[in-house]
């Protein structure tokens, strides 16, 4: 049976839920990795290799696998006469903060008043225990044998 190895171009469906069972990623269509490219997480990659077509696994990554841990000295207060935001920023949602060097990151808001805006610039799944059901659905090679 032909198994996923390093280098494939796999197709995938999977399902990603939270400890509660929240579902937080179901694509619609399947999804193409190459394992090894550095495309996806690296332990749900490794979940990956070895699977055949057709064949569907469970995988838990606790968060230190997942997207780490949450880190309190990502959560700051900024000066709004210090942003340049195109909109006003609302708790829950997310706003682009421009960093040094040029560079951008994306931050959720956690709450603005008129002087200042607290942001968490956490990945939204940093600190949560994460499971995938995976179906493996192909394995295309040399060009999508």
């Amino acid at each position: 049976m032909d198994r996923a190895g390093t280098g494939d171009t796999v197709a995938v469906i999977y399902t990603g839920t939270l400890e509660d069972g929240t579902i937080f990623d179901r694509p619609e269509e399947p999804r193409q990795i190459t394992l090894g490219a550095g495309e996806i997480n690296p332990a749900f990659e490794e979940a990956l290799v070895g699977m055949a077509p057709g064949e569907t696994k469970t995988v838990f990554l606790p968060a230190e696998k997942a997207y780490g841990p949450h880190r309190k000295n990502l959560v700051f207060r900024l000066k709004r006469k210090d942003l340049k935001l195109p909109e006003e920023p609302v708790p829950g949602g997310t706003a682009r903060i421009s960093l040094k060097g040029g560079t951008s990151t994306l931050v959720t808001v956690l709450k603005a008043d008129r002087k200042t805006v607290t942001v968490d610039a956490n990945h939204p799944l940093a600190g949560k225990d994460l499971t995938f059901a995976i179906t493996l659905v192909d394995i295309c090679r040399d060009g999508g044998e």
